[in-house]
């Protein structure tokens, strides 16, 4: 079992994938979410090939959160079906790996917890 997830899903809109990658790191269920798009996705759906624009998000957890981040994406999506596709990580940067975990630790209600440089920072 992997102790590393990168989680994708699609949404119809850029400003909803990146509400649900703000949502997911504000939670602190991943430690980072990316958005890119527009894609194009063919799809069967109702019994109809389907063609839509989609943006794709993103995000990178840790094992213990996984979980948690699949139902806060289920409550938040808007798609009546979304894919939330968790890909475990095989290897990866020590420091990364580790910020990773870092951030999706669960908090004390007396600080924010531990914390890494974000990758890329100084």
């Amino acid at each position: 079992m992997a102790t590393h997830y990168q989680v994708t899903t699609t949404t119809s809109t850029e400003d909803d994938a990146t509400a649900l990658a703000q949502l997911c790191v504000e939670r602190r269920l991943a430690a980072c979410g990316q958005v890119s798009g527009p894609i194009t996705s063919v799809y069967w759906w109702d019994g109809q090939l389907q063609r839509a624009q989609e943006w794709r998000c993103t995000l990178k957890t840790s094992a213990q959160a996984l979980g948690p981040l699949k139902a806060a994406l289920r409550e938040a999506h808007g798609y009546t079906t979304p894919e939330i596709v968790a890909t475990g990580i095989e290897d990866g940067d020590a420091d990364y790996l580790a910020w990773i975990d870092a951030e999706t630790s669960p908090r004390s209600p007396a600080g924010p917890g531990p914390s890494a440089r974000a990758p890329g920072d100084p």
